[in-house]
């Protein structure tokens, strides 16, 4: 008697996630250019608010493919290691959504929306991890 434990609301979410954030990453890189060329923007702020942006992409990869691997072949290591980059990836957009130089609206609805998925996100993989140490 085999039961299947990887959860299929999270794969979808995690699928989900990483075309939203493809869209995520190009709209607010393009709120940045616009901020840097409309604004006044200090060039000390300018190069701190791409690092983040740029370290949450880099980020986004493995924590993605730990956590389809980690569901997939119902292991609590990888799930574990994509939970704890997610809880850095909020850390980072955190930041994008308070403390960046310019905050626009759109700041704020994409950060809202993607802070939202990876807390979805989280409580299934916390779950999924339960279910496969069980």
């Amino acid at each position: 008697n085999s039961c299947q434990l990887s959860s299929l609301p999270l794969q979808i979410l995690l699928y989900v996630n990483g075309v939203y954030y493809i869209f995520y990453f190009l709209a607010t890189l393009a709120m940045v250019i616009y901020k840097s060329q409309v604004f006044s923007y200090p060039d000390d702020f300018l190069a701190p608010d791409l690092a983040v942006l740029f370290l949450m992409a880099i980020l986004e990869v493995p924590r993605l493919y730990l956590g389809f691997k980690g569901n997939l072949t119902e292991a609590e290591a990888p799930l574990g290691l994509s939970l704890g980059l997610t809880v850095c990836s909020v850390v980072l957009c955190v930041y994008l959504l308070l403390w960046q130089t310019y905050v626009l609206w759109a700041d704020v609805l994409l950060n809202a929306v993607l802070l939202s998925a990876y807390g979805l996100e989280s409580g299934l993989k916390v779950t999924a991890i339960a279910a496969f140490v069980s």
